[in-house]
């Protein structure tokens, strides 16, 4: 990639190896990385690996997930000629910009912050300590934000306020040490893909829940995607309507059918006179949007060599991108240049 590119606007976003990616991540937000984002600005697209660090893990499933999950960024459609692809740990400026930006915050602002709140109770109550860096990880996450002069931030509603934290250190650090951070803002897509569990219609479908059966991975088999989808969870009675408020088992179908077919909810449920037509119909339309991207995936599998490469060269661009901004962080604050 050319250093032309970075006149435009720069765009960072990042996905977390906490689990196998969804089809809730890909039509939520990996779709829209890849046909929007990385070709109206200077897109960075990071595998946030650090962040998976902040509860209990197993270190060889964590480097399994990461490498995973970007290969299954490439095999989405991210063109590593048109954006850059990386892995958050293989570029030191992150860990570097997040100690600053942790003497910037406050505790309060640290103790707020929702997902804290809400990990840290499931954490307690699997009766496990809560560590210090589920409290702290928000200033490693304005890091990543702040160390490439980001503009704009693709997120969803539940990350928001760690986009308003990274807004509210950059304005307070330049105030006090001179202007060095662009000040980012959150951005959202004008029509956001929804996808929830398929057996709990009112939850997100995560990645990293414990229980599978209403979560489409990206790389589930035909037959257990199709199995899934036809064991969603439904509603009383037998009328097919887009009605999120009282038949949100149907919704949900209905809103997956339409982000796979770019249709719209309220018109296909008129299309359908059982829940089972439905289900079908839903499952196909998912298995073709996976089969191209399982293709791909397997491809990449198949020449890890050129997947090396891919990361490597991200890490390095990130890395000249970075590097002058999170120095002239350092020096603003008073500490002596690198020896």
């Amino acid at each position: 990639m050319t250093e032309t590119k970075t006149a435009r606007r720069r765009i960072f976003s990042g996905i977390k190896p906490s689990g196998h990616l969804t089809l809730g991540n890909y039509l939520g937000a990996v779709r829209r990385w890849v046909q929007e984002d990385q070709h109206r600005a200077d897109a960075l697209f990071c595998v946030v690996d650090l962040h998976a660090l902040t509860v209990e893990h197993d270190p060889a499933r964590v480097r399994r997930l990461t490498r995973q999950a970007a290969t299954l960024l490439l095999a989405s459609g991210l063109d590593p000629e048109q954006c850059t692809l990386f892995v958050q740990s293989q570029v030191d400026e992150h860990v570097r910009l997040s100690y600053l930006m942790e003497c910037t915050a406050t505790d309060g602002e640290m103790r707020r912050m929702i997902q804290y709140k809400e990990k840290s109770v499931r954490e307690q109550a699997r009766g496990r300590s809560v560590r210090l860096s589920l409290l702290t990880y928000p200033a490693l996450m304005a890091a990543d934000i702040l160390a490439y002069g980001t503009h704009e931030v693709p997120v969803g509603e539940d990350q928001t306020q760690h986009v308003e934290l990274a807004r509210d250190l950059a304005q307070r650090f330049n105030q006090r040490y001179g202007p060095v951070f662009t000040v980012p803002r959150a951005t959202q897509p004008r029509v956001s893909a929804r996808v929830m569990d398929l057996q709990d219609p009112t939850s997100k479908m995560g990645k990293s829940h414990a229980e599978t059966a209403g979560i489409v991975y990206l790389l589930d088999e035909p037959d257990v995607v199709r199995k899934k989808i036809m064991r969603a969870v439904t509603d009383s009675g037998t009328e097919v309507r887009y009605d999120r408020t009282e038949q949100p088992g149907v919704a949900n179908l209905l809103d997956v059918l339409a982000s796979c077919t770019d249709g719209k909810p309220e018109v296909l449920a008129e299309e359908f006179s059982s829940y089972g037509a439905l289900k079908g119909a839903t499952a196909e339309a998912v298995l073709e949007v996976l089969r191209p991207l399982q293709a791909r995936h397997a491809e990449l599998c198949a020449d890890p060599s050129y997947m090396d490469g891919v990361l490597r060269a991200g890490a390095e661009r990130a890395r000249g991108l970075a590097r002058p901004r999170v120095d002239e962080a350092y020096a603003a604050v008073g500490l002596l240049p690198p020896a």
